[in-house]
């Protein structure tokens, strides 16, 4: 039987106004890391499926996360933590005013999108290829 990888993209809809750069970072790492990776999952026998979630603007806490076949990307890698950040929208009330958004702490650095490593990390641990 194939394996599949499912990974959901969860992000806020797109009447945020930040920029396109800011918008949609994780979401283009995501596809560049996904153009990578895919034939060699492919080759394993592994089908890859991303799932986009729109959450609406007040959902600002869950936004920009990822979840490798339900499991968010901290749950699979070891030091990864959830933190949040005052939002660096373009216009902060579009986020409610002194709104936190997601970020994540790896290696002492603060991360608003997923970089790239840890996408393909998550991705090797969610299929137990690690």
């Amino acid at each position: 039987m194939k394996k599949e990888l499912v990974i959901e993209w969860k992000h806020a809809e797109g009447n945020i106004e930040k920029t396109p750069e800011e918008f949609e970072e994780t979401g283009m790492t995501l596809a560049a890391v996904l153009a990578e990776i895919r034939m060699l999952l492919e080759m394993e026998g592994v089908g890859v499926r991303v799932v986009e979630t729109v959450l609406p603007d007040d959902a600002a806490a869950e936004s920009e996360s990822l979840l490798f076949n339900g499991i968010p990307v901290e749950q699979l890698l070891e030091g990864v933590e959830v933190t949040a950040t005052a939002c660096a929208c373009a216009s902060c009330e579009s986020c409610g005013g002194d709104a936190e958004c997601r970020t994540l702490r790896y290696n002492g650095e603060e991360y608003e999108a997923i970089p790239p490593e840890l996408i393909g990390r998550a991705a090797a641990k969610a299929l137990e290829m690690e």
